[in-house]
């Protein structure tokens, strides 16, 4: 969830594994330590500044090879019992935190709309068409988002004596993502963020704000997240267990 940076893709043994990691090189980063992350998708990121030589980064990141080692291979076991959604009726989905069940009615003269309906979220489609079930719920939660996103985003901003004035939002699906921030400070999230609890939206975008003070994941960036979320670690685990669910197509 940060501001773009230059990767390049490096690799090494561990063992009998080939751990492959995406190397972001990070000009205001102040620190010669690098930052290591694996993402809930059991990608391997690491944050470096430009002038650590990528002997030196490699050989950082082995020397953290078993627990990246055991973050990949937890991942993994997440996203291997995960089947893909066949959109049908009795399906979970997921609104807020809350699970709620899918109800497709078929009705060949009602137009496409999806509401939900006490523990239900109902698709009226005409033909019993995955394609188009799916499509009327991306809508259903992009409308929903485009709402409740933009107000929290400006709840949050209005709290942080950095940010002037709410940035631009924009909403993108996204297979891995949550959010992210532009160098320009527009800052991007995924609709489907809107199937999280409220206090883990709350999270992704304070931390998405936090980069326009800090265009980087360096130790200021987490000061000044811990300052005004001393709580988003457990959040942020919270937001990855649920990550193999909530982007599940």
């Amino acid at each position: 969830m940060a501001t773009k940076e230059a990767a390049t893709r490096h690799r090494f043994a561990y063992g009998d594994e080939i751990i492959d990691f995406s190397l972001r090189r990070q000009p205001s980063r102040t620190v010669p330590r690098v930052s290591i992350h694996v993402e809930p998708d059991g990608r391997v990121l690491v944050d470096a500044p430009d002038s650590a030589a990528v002997k030196d980064v490699l050989a950082a990141v082995k020397k953290r090879a078993r627990w990246v080692s055991q973050h990949v291979n937890a991942a993994k076991a997440r996203l291997a019992h995960v089947l893909p959604r066949e959109y049908v009726s009795g399906e979970s989905l997921h609104y807020l935190g809350r699970r709620y069940r899918l109800k497709v009615i078929i009705n060949s003269e009602a137009a496409i709309e999806t509401r939900m309906r006490g523990p239900f979220i109902a698709v009226n489609v005409p033909t019993r068409d995955p394609v188009a079930i799916r499509s009327a719920l991306d809508a259903w939660y992009r409308m929903r988002a485009r709402e409740l996103l933009a107000d929290r985003l400006a709840a949050i901003a209005a709290s942080l004596q950095w940010v002037r004035h709410t940035p631009p939002m924009r909403l993108q699906f996204m297979t891995v993502q949550w959010g992210s921030c532009s160098p320009a400070g527009r800052i991007t999230l995924n609709p489907l963020l809107i199937k999280a609890p409220r206090e883990c939206i709350d999270y992704v975008l304070l931390h998405e704000l936090c980069h326009l003070l800090h265009h980087n994941h360096s130790p200021k960036f987490y000061r000044t997240l811990d300052q005004h979320m001393p709580n988003w670690k457990s959040l942020k685990e919270k937001l990855d267990n649920m990550a193999e669910e909530v982007f599940r197509a």
